[in-house]
């Protein structure tokens, strides 16, 4: 079975390098997406029937995201299940859902295929190919297995936790169904998050996020395609300090700059600790100094500090309800854990690993 999965991978990598586009796009689609699309028998297969209802969710990303997101996900209990109204039942709300947590060690960070010259078109061949693997139905135990000899549910949700596939990848991989007649719905945790900040009225808008990110464009990008005519986005990368709160005061300065008035301050990390921020907030908010005066002056009556699990949370159940693709089974949500590893022909294997050894190794003091 590993032949009829690998080794498609493979040829289509060579594929990839030697075809030429035909075809005059704003963003050209990728050589790997027309091959997978050409390959009926394999991945092109999977691609086709990638959406169907009884499925997992799948979670992709650098691994610590992944893993801190698909734990949140685990302990949610925001509605009630019966009418999905906001009252909290004491029940799960992803009850009877299975969430795969795709850790992609084998290419974190992501940053650094901004930094690589012309690498950013291999950012998008590892969302399409991640994508594959989520859709797929094996997985190994170790990369130095001979065949897959675990099985896993094919995904009917993908989310992709990184703002730079959000903005390199993503178009692919729809791209793809598209070609393939799939349907799988997919999420990004960014597009997500700025939709909730601007919904709730905010009009001035600053990302706080990694300097490599920043530059990328990724965020901006994003924020333009999401077409808010009356919204302004200030993306921040503040100096490194010993606390995030040293931190925030760094991100309030920089925007301070700006004249503006400040509405949202959306946090591009799952892993962050909102309590030091808001503690933070606080004393600003009753502080005595000209700073904290300054910067009280600048946020405005509603501002709000966001980050993204809990937009991303809401729209999965949004979409999973309104799509009629929940699972309705009766048991606690169940999360399995795979990590990418390179295989010999240079694709991606998703190797089953435990909570213990996924937490311990990269969020070790995830509660």
């Amino acid at each position: 079975m590993i032949r009829k999965i690998v080794f498609p991978l493979a040829v289509l990598l060579v594929a990839a390098i030697s075809c030429k586009e035909v075809t005059v796009q704003p963003r050209p689609t990728l050589p790997l997406v027309h091959a997978i699309a050409a390959d009926t028998a394999g991945t092109g297969r999977l691609a086709a029937m990638a959406g169907q209802a009884d499925g997992s969710v799948a979670i992709i990303g650098e691994p610590s995201d992944a893993i801190v997101l698909a734990r949140r996900f685990q302990v949610c209990d925001r509605v009630d299940n019966v009418d999905g109204t906001s009252v909290r039942d004491s029940l799960p709300d992803f009850a009877g859902e299975t969430f795969d947590v795709i850790m992609d060690a084998m290419n974190a960070p992501y940053e650094r295929f901004w930094t690589a010259p012309d690498a950013l078109d291999s950012l998008r061949e590892v969302a399409v190919l991640n994508a594959v693997c989520a859709w797929d139905s094996l997985s190994w135990r170790s990369a130095a297995d001979a065949e897959p000899l675990l099985r896993k549910e094919r995904a009917k949700l993908l989310i992709f936790t990184s703002p730079m596939q959000a903005r390199w990848g993503l178009f692919d991989v729809d791209t793809l169904q598209q070609m393939c007649g799939g349907s799988c719905l997919v999420l990004s945790p960014a597009r997500s998050l700025l939709a909730d900040a601007y919904a709730s009225g905010a009009r001035s808008l600053s990302v706080w996020t990694s300097r490599d990110v920043r530059d990328s464009g990724a965020w901006q990008a994003i924020f333009d395609s999401m077409n808010f005519p009356d919204a302004y986005l200030s993306v921040i990368a503040p100096e490194s300090a010993l606390d995030v709160r040293t931190e925030m005061r760094h991100v309030l300065r920089q925007y301070h700059a700006t004249g503006r008035v400040l509405d949202a301050l959306l946090i591009d990390s799952f892993t962050v600790d909102m309590d030091p921020l808001r503690t933070e907030l606080s004393f600003i908010l009753n502080g005595g100094t000209a700073e904290d005066a300054a910067f009280k002056a600048m946020l405005s009556p509603d501002f709000v500090m966001m980050e993204p699990s809990a937009s991303i949370i809401n729209a999965t159940y949004r979409t999973l309800r309104e799509n009629h693709l929940f699972t309705h089974r009766i048991a606690l949500p169940a999360v399995h854990y795979y990590e990418t590893v390179e295989s010999g022909e240079g694709t991606p294997l998703l190797v089953e690993t435990s909570a213990a050894y996924a937490r311990s190794t990269y969020v070790p003091d995830l509660n």
